[in-house]
């Protein structure tokens, strides 16, 4: 049944095509043989020196994969599930944004099936996974953002699970989410810049807010893609991360497409 209903979510969701193909970098073909879970696959051969494919800019809800005491994040089989009804022994099509491999020897690229759907793009809009980009790899951030508020909106798998719910930027209520990824929502009551660091404040006493803090490094980014992080007070705005607790819980912003401005 539960895969009967993978098949059901992602045949009415309409697939998500247009260009996207032709804003990365094209790759080899391969057929998925084996998929890992709901961001990670399998291919038949290598491909510039490795098989196995983190589908990048995805999160997916994590299994435990042989990692002890792990607990399984909810709907982590469904996700895996909608994967595999839609990749298990297709061919599929790499293509790169960013860089092309991770740390841990695996590729990173968006995948295409023959008949031209985005896999991202469908795990997104059946809401078998949530936006996850990096520094490096930013492509299509847009295009994934707006195919995962849309089924935010319609409230379909993960995001039927309080879980994965958007989260206020109540310290109280963050403070127990630490070393954990989550999307914050809120408006910006300060944004200021200290030493070599830009802060966004949440509240008016920073000392024990929510936070999120850009180094002056990541700071070369914003300013390469013309978003000044400082214009940002008094505006609405969902970020995404992993919480810390510094002064409060905080998130570390590393790339822009880490901020979502909601409203002005």
């Amino acid at each position: 049944m539960r895969i009967f209903a993978v098949l059901i979510i992602l045949f009415f969701v309409s697939p998500a095509r247009g260009d996207v193909l032709a804003q990365l970098r094209p790759g080899q073909s391969a057929v998925v043989i084996e998929v890992v879970d709901g961001d990670t696959v399998v291919l038949d051969h290598r491909v510039d020196g490795a098989r196995q494919v983190r589908l990048v800019g995805l999160q997916a809800p994590k299994l435990p994969l042989g990692r002890a005491g792990f607990k399984e994040w909810p709907l982590a089989a469904d996700s895996r599930s909608a994967l595999m009804v839609l990749t298990l022994n297709q061919t599929v099509r790499l293509a790169f944004g960013g860089s092309p491999i991770d740390r841990h020897g695996r590729l990173l690229a968006h995948l295409f099936l023959k008949d031209g759907t985005w896999v991202q793009g469908k795990m997104l809009s059946s809401g078998m996974a949530r936006v996850y980009t990096f520094a490096d790899n930013r492509s299509l951030a847009p295009e994934m953002y707006r195919l995962e508020n849309s089924a935010r909106k319609s409230r379909v798998g993960i995001w039927s699970h309080p879980f994965y719910a958007v989260r206020a930027a109540t310290p109280e209520r963050l403070e127990a989410l630490t070393g954990t990824f989550q999307i914050v929502e809120g408006i910006v009551v300060d944004a200021v810049h200290v030493k070599a660091r830009t802060y966004l404040n949440f509240s008016r006493d920073w000392r024990t807010d929510f936070t999120a803090s850009i180094n002056g490094k990541s700071l070369r980014l914003f300013k390469g893609s013309n978003f000044n992080p400082l214009s940002l007070k008094g505006k609405s705005v969902r970020i995404r991360g992993w919480i810390k607790n510094r002064n409060g819980p905080m998130i570390d912003l590393t790339h822009p497409e880490q901020i979502e401005v909601i409203s002005e």
